[in-house]
């Protein structure tokens, strides 16, 4: 603008300069405007999938739980635990515990219970320790009786009709990656049923 105003031979070899600049640059874009439309999709997609990474990981990652499902990572010690204790306290008639490897930690959470709701665990064995633990746990607080069931793999914590499936033992949360899923589709009553004709008290 300053090089139209003045009149000099430095000021029209400006002008002169720009315009040319204008120029290639008009013609560089032209000629390369499918690789700027490539480069802008290419930014649109990375945006969206980037989006998509971001809402998976805050799923994963949030601490407003809605009861249903949830991973936790190793050293998320608390957080598993603390999942897994609201758990417990939603409990309105009964708690089941289906854990092949349980101690004396399991019963500290579940006697985080509400008073009047009932709790028992399936276990594939019980030793020496652990049945001390038991003895002493019930000749002070509500007792939790313990099922020997050696038919489970996997374990499972029934909260009133509710079936969730644990994919580590509650001793060990958040030791390692796992996950707790709620199984829409099982009947917590035909579990129940299966595992008090299959089991034998301790």
């Amino acid at each position: 603008m300053v090089a139209a105003v003045l009149k000099t031979e430095i000021a029209d070899k400006a002008s002169v300069t720009v315009v040319k600049a204008f120029v290639s640059m008009r013609r560089f874009m032209l000629a390369n405007a499918q690789v700027f439309q490539r480069l802008d999709r290419l930014g649109i997609r990375q945006l969206e999938t980037g989006q998509k990474i971001d809402q998976v990981f805050a799923r994963l990652d949030s601490r407003k739980e809605d009861n249903k499902q949830c991973v936790f990572f190793d050293g998320q010690i608390y957080d598993a635990y603390e999942f897994v204790c609201n758990l417990i306290r939603s409990a309105d008639k009964h708690i089941i515990l289906i854990d092949n490897y349980v101690d004396d930690t399991v019963l500290a959470m579940l006697d985080k219970r509400n008073a009047g709701v009932e709790a028992s665990i399936y276990t594939q064995k019980a030793g020496d320790q652990f049945k001390i633990d038991i003895a002493k746990h019930d000749a002070q607080y509500s007792a939790i009786p313990v099922f020997i069931f050696k038919k489970s793999h996997d374990r499972f914590l029934i909260i009133d009709e509710k079936v969730y499936h644990i994919g580590a033992s509650l001793k060990d949360l958040g030791k390692k990656w796992f996950a707790v899923s709620l199984m829409e589709a099982q009947d917590a009553g035909a579990i129940a049923a299966r595992l008090d004709a299959e089991s034998e008290r301790l």
